[in-house]
């Protein structure tokens, strides 16, 4: 068997390329996403040296398609989208229209078709999920007013884009084959796909809402973690291509219908985690994927209409937000905040350019100016968010102080993790009246702690910020109850160089996380198979 084949060498020159310039973007402050579209125009046809196959990366790059709308649908919540839909709702839906009037009106003086205009102004209209909430946490705005609304917001053009790539298809064959049909020739092929949509709409809710809860208890109770890994993925790959096969309509809407009702469930938390690598990896292909395709002679060729494609991205679409947050009576800080957080675009409008190109609408130049798009707007958005946020630091601190846990008694517990052993840990301290804070970053954990009453500080621990909000210097004792006993060696190294006095207290895996925190100093290590070994021979005699 050749050890060198296409499919290995596109697999394997994608994610190489990707991890180095990841991981150059993310030590220059930039979105990795930035690193894998270089990536993917460094493979690409456009640019000398290795070049992978464009077909195997456009069907890896569908996998990645399948498991980010999963994603997308694991982490939708009605719950968000409610509490601010009278701001959300139509904030979104007036925003997506004036973006896309914008992108439509570059299209037209380009010479571009009708159909080719709207694929052009959508995608210019939706931001990126990833971007937005990594600005928001790096601000710790995502518990405050203006967080909150910016997500619901997202939530919004979410629900349109899945929407917008159902019709796109049904759409694209009226254009490109109803020549003079009239009204007729555009309604039936949208009302047969309507249909076909609310059909599977409704085996989902039917059908889906009972056996895919069902299929999951009924694995978990196996205790078997590969089994349960393996019917997460078969969930989300089967309905998505159930619902192509079945009822015609895309990838997308399967995956996210099968996400969305598997986050309904108590299991959704350990379904994200055991499918998040797996999904990374194929969504890291998938944009890839999408830098292949780029031209960066765009740059030269075309540099009035790129131009004003980051314009429409940063200047356009941020106005039209600020506008309409002040318009339903919210503060400047809040509406500037949501305009910042909105001024770029991201993994649904390289979703939308992807289909756009295979449907024969959108033209090579309108991809490459949306690609080129993305990465300068993902770019400069840090840039324009930093500056809006340490220009409010004062609101910002007014509007997160309410959120911070009650100042500290001197000599108390810090608690890092929040997970099965940490949720142990917290019962027994409250149970003996020990005052503790809890530090975690997982929202769902973070809203488990608060109702069940304790003082918690959402964030990573390997910030000193959200360790000093703890009251770090205060301790008395640190117990990381994290898994990763590498993490929790860096959370022990900052914690002591803020308070060189802590009595530190970490978990272990196994010898060499052991080995590793020791040598880091960390005075207290517990490793759960040790534990067991002594108490189970404690418990028959063997001292």
């Amino acid at each position: 068997m050749p050890h060198h084949t296409p499919l290995i060498g596109t697999i394997v020159a994608g994610l190489v390329v990707a991890f180095i310039m990841g991981a150059i973007a993310h030590r220059l402050k930039l979105s990795p996403l930035v690193g894998y579209l270089v990536a993917g125009i460094m493979v690409g046809p456009f640019t000398p040296g290795f070049v992978a196959d464009a077909g195997l990366a456009n069907e890896l790059a569908e996998i990645g398609v399948i498991l980010l709308m999963f994603g997308v649908g694991l982490h939708f919540s009605l719950k968000d989208l409610l509490s601010v839909k009278a701001i959300a709702v139509p904030g979104a839906l007036v925003q997506i229209a004036v973006a896309t009037l914008l992108g439509m009106g570059l299209a037209y003086f380009m010479g571009w078709t009708l159909m080719g205009g709207l694929v052009f102004g959508l995608a210019l209209s939706v931001a990126s999920t990833v971007v937005l909430l990594r600005a928001l946490q790096g601000a710790d705005l995502v518990e405050t007013r203006r967080g909150r609304i910016a997500v619901g917001w997202l939530i919004v053009e979410d629900l349109v884009m899945v929407l917008a790539l159902v019709l796109l298809p049904a759409l694209a064959d009226v254009m490109n084959s109803a020549e003079g049909g009239g009204a007729g020739a555009l309604i039936a092929p949208l009302l047969g796909t309507l249909l076909k949509v609310a059909g599977f709409v409704a085996v989902m809710l039917i059908v889906g809402r009972r056996v895919i809860p069902w299929a999951l208890h009924w694995v978990v109770h196996t205790g078997s973690r590969e089994l349960f890994r393996l019917a997460v993925l078969a969930i989300a790959l089967g309905v998505a291509f159930g619902a192509a096969m079945a009822f015609d309509v895309s990838f997308a809407l399967g995956a996210f219908f099968a996400g969305m009702i598997l986050g309904e469930t108590p299991l959704s938390r350990r379904a994200t985690e055991e499918t998040l690598p797996l999904r990374d990896a194929f969504a890291v292909l998938f944009f890839v994927s999408v830098g292949m395709l780029f031209n960066p002679s765009i740059v030269v060729e075309q540099p009035l209409p790129l131009l004003a494609t980051i314009l429409i991205i940063i200047i356009g679409k941020s106005i039209a937000a600020w506008a309409i947050v002040r318009v339903f009576g919210y503060p400047n800080v809040t509406a500037l905040t949501i305009a910042a957080s909105l001024a770029q675009i991201g993994e649904f409008s390289f979703i939308l350019a992807s289909l756009g190109a295979g449907l024969g609408v959108l033209p090579d130049e309108a991809r490459d100016l949306i690609l080129a798009g993305a990465m300068a707007s993902i770019f400069l958005n840090p840039i324009l968010f930093s500056m809006i946020v340490r220009e409010h630091k004062k609101d910002d601190d007014e509007e997160v102080e309410q959120k911070q846990p009650e100042r500290p008694r001197i000599g108390h517990v810090i608690l890092i993790g929040y997970g099965r052993v940490g949720k142990l840990i917290a019962l027994r301290l409250h149970e003996r009246d020990v005052h503790f804070v809890v530090v975690e970053g997982d929202p769902e954990r973070v809203e488990e702690a608060e109702e069940a009453g304790l003082s918690v500080v959402k964030g990573n621990a390997l910030e000193d910020k959200h360790l000093l909000a703890a009251g770090i210097c205060e301790a008395r004792h640190l117990l990381i109850a994290v898994p990763e006993g590498f993490e929790g060696g860096a959370i022990h190294e900052h914690a002591r160089n803020l308070n060189d006095k802590l009595q530190v207290i970490a978990r272990a895996h196994s010898d060499a996380e052991v080995a590793h925190l020791e040598r880091l100093g960390v005075p207290h290590v517990v490793m759960g198979e040790r534990e067991l070994a002594s108490r189970m021979l404690t418990l028959c005699g063997v001292r």
